[in-house]
């Protein structure tokens, strides 16, 4: 019986668009034992009134797969950056304070423009080109001791909370941010991927790229796949070295 009138109570940051003013509204909607934040966001959506018992706008927000592999539901719960679906009601402290990641400009709510990212990725040449025009059969086998750590840097989701989280990305900034250096190593490491290394590092070694990490180190404590992205900077920087050597002294040897 108490857990019929326990509640949970929410303040979310809102926003009605791109140019509006941003203003904090109050909720309160019945707990339901093994809630997490997107069913909460749920409920409001099925009876958008707050909590003064006014009607109002359902709340924006992102979602996708419910079991942080999209990305798509980050954003600020409590302060702090993270997955939506993994944040489980009773583990946080109420009033939930959810707002939207201050990195990327809001589209509406809780929703963002994730495009910095999208565009760094561009810039990195995070993938591995193949036309498609006809069978390549398998691909190179790689060394079991490098295919585990590759397939970590690969469960990277795109969900921007590692730029969140990084001090160095902000809008006086050009930082290309921690998510996509990290995808330059992954690709780099493939035996398809390495045909354009050389392309990979002219970009992380130019303007944005890895001499504007600060390394505070927040990225790899705030990303919830907990790839090692600190040593993949590192990695890149000793990289970088080289390339640079190389390119000083005139070698067209692929390092």
């Amino acid at each position: 019986m108490a857990e019929e009138t326990k509640t949970v109570r929410l303040i979310i940051q809102r926003q009605d668009s791109p140019d509006s003013q941003s203003y904090e509204e109050e909720f309160e909607i019945p707990y339901r034992r093994n809630m997490n934040v997107i069913s909460a966001l749920m409920e409001l959506r099925r009876n958008p009134v707050n909590a003064k018992g006014e009607p109002t706008t359902p709340v924006h927000w992102e979602m996708g797969c419910l079991e942080e592999v999209c990305g798509a539901c980050s954003m600020n719960i409590n302060g702090k950056p993270r997955q939506s679906c993994t944040a489980l009601v009773d583990q946080l402290e109420q009033p939930i304070r959810l707002k939207p990641m201050d990195t990327f400009p809001v589209i509406r709510d809780l929703a963002v423009d994730r495009s910095r990212m999208f565009d760094s990725l561009k810039k990195v040449k995070a993938w591995t080109p193949i036309d498609g025009t006809h069978d390549l059969g398998p691909g190179e086998k790689m060394p079991e001791t490098k295919r585990q750590w590759a397939y970590e840097l690969s469960k990277c989701m795109t969900c921007g909370v590692c730029l969140e989280a990084c001090p160095n990305v902000n809008s006086k900034s050009n930082f290309i941010g921690p998510a996509a250096l990290s995808q330059v190593r992954l690709h780099n490491s493939t035996p398809n991927g390495s045909m354009h290394k050389a392309e990979r590092m002219d970009a992380v070694t130019g303007d944005g790229g890895l001499q504007n990490c600060g390394n505070s180190q927040n990225c790899v404590q705030a990303c919830p796949k907990g790839i090692p992205l600190t040593t993949s900077i590192a990695a890149l920087n000793r990289e970088a070295t080289v390339n640079s050597f190389r390119n000083f002294f005139g070698s067209d040897q692929q390092v």
